[in-house]
């Protein structure tokens, strides 16, 4: 997810010698990008407030796409957003370059600050910041890299760093290393967590399988959004990549003997048959097994899963750029959705001490009805934050956190 409620393309690096900020605003936002970003908030919120998937029919087909997708686009947006800040076609150098690589620290410092923030009110949403903020410092090293080798970086993550998590979260299952390192780890004792540890391995969005998301968005930031056919070949590479990573996984469950019963074993009787697309599969419940690699379900950090979800996100881009460059009344449709993607911190933020205030209101409706009861609530938080955003947006270039967050970073402009 990016946080910047005004990001710009830069044109040229800044010389040297020039004293402009280095957020100086110098073309329009990418239109495109803040309607599929608004997606992304929009299906987030689906994730959160909305019915369960097993609903079914044309709603819960609906919510189980947004399921795990929004968050991977989110993720790839924020790569995105990372190039933009850093320099965009071409990277920023000499004193710009270096404001930009401390406002983009400072940034990564709040979010990590806010998301446990957020944690710490104890909804039942996994919020995303905290990892978020670690993941732009992992990331920020590749910002002067060219599109085809954050592509190939992006690519050799998808298939190397799920199998390395795997190792990773199987030696915390037979080893005492994770409990050592969370005790001495400062930031589990401030924040009542797991630290570290969770932001890299054990967490929902751990590190090591999240950063070829925002490498992809990275590499997709470098590209001439203004050529049709970029934009073609960005919506055919993510078409095949979902074909490869969803269908792939389909594929393996069914050609790998036992996989299916094993992995429906280790789920407790989960939906293993969906497992290559549906998150209905659950979650293994007391060790993980080796048949788990070939699972795509959105939050099950495998390289089927990678893949799939990040095609979808390219393909969700490569759309929304389309629209906004060739579909102008569509375009003036969408606004109240694009509105949303210009303030999606705030829009974050705002659900989740929403929940948090509602929460007693949100478990009685829920104990009268598990399914479509939370319909009406799903409903009313899209169209809230629509209205909202559309009327801030009349008056004001940032919403009111990425004000704060603007502001946050200013002091990068006396890095010389």
């Amino acid at each position: 997810m990016t946080h910047d409620a005004s990001p710009a393309a830069p044109t040229a690096a800044l010389p040297e010698r020039q004293t402009v900020p280095c957020d100086a605003p110098t073309t329009g936002r990418l239109i495109g990008i803040d309607l599929a970003r608004g997606l992304a908030v929009l299906g987030m919120y689906s994730a959160h407030v909305g019915p369960d998937v097993t609903v079914g029919g044309p709603v819960g087909f609906l919510l189980e796409t947004a399921r795990g997708r929004s968050s991977a686009l989110f993720a790839l947006l924020a790569g995105f957003s990372l190039v933009i800040i850093t320099g965009r076609p071409r990277p920023r150098t000499g004193r710009a370059g270096r404001q930009a690589v401390v406002r983009i620290a400072i940034r990564a410092v709040v979010l990590v600050i806010l998301g446990y923030a957020l944690t710490a009110l104890d909804t039942e949403v996994d919020v995303i910041l905290s990892f978020y903020g670690l993941l732009f410092l992992a990331v920020l090293p590749l910002h002067r890299l060219r599109a085809a080798t954050l592509a190939l970086i992006a690519a050799s993550g998808a298939l190397i760093l799920p199998q390395l998590l795997y190792s990773v979260r199987k030696s915390i299952e037979v080893g005492a290393w994770a409990d050592a390192v969370i005790q001495a780890d400062p930031l589990a004792r401030i924040s009542g967590t797991d630290g570290v540890v969770e932001l890299l391995f054990t967490g929902e969005y751990p590190v090591l399988t999240w950063a070829p998301f925002l490498i992809a968005g990275m590499a997709v930031s470098r590209l001439d959004f203004t050529r049709p056919a970029i934009r073609a070949r960005l919506a055919l590479t993510g078409g095949a990549l979902a074909v490869v990573g969803y269908g792939g996984s389909w594929l393996a469950l069914r050609l790998v003997p036992h996989a299916l019963s094993v992995i429906s074993s280790a789920t407790g009787g989960g939906s293993a048959s969906s497992a290559w697309w549906s998150d209905t599969v659950g979650e293994p419940e007391s060790g993980t097994p080796l048949a788990w690699l070939l699972v795509a379900a959105p939050h099950s950090q495998t390289t089927f899963s990678v893949l799939g979800n990040t095609g979808v996100a390219l393909v969700v881009v490569a759309a929304c750029l389309t629209v906004a460059d060739r579909m102008p009344r569509l375009t003036r449709w969408a606004r109240p959705v694009s509105a949303v993607g210009a303030m999606a911190l705030t829009a974050y933020v705002l659900h989740i001490v929403a929940l948090w205030l509602l929460s007693d209101v949100w478990h009685v409706a829920l104990a009268e009805d598990e399914t479509m009861a939370a319909l009406p609530v799903l409903l009313g938080f899209i169209g809230a934050a629509m209205l909202l955003a559309t009327v801030w947006a009349r008056y004001f270039r940032r919403g009111p956190l990425e004000y704060l967050l603007h502001a946050a970073t200013r002091p990068a402009w006396h890095v010389r």
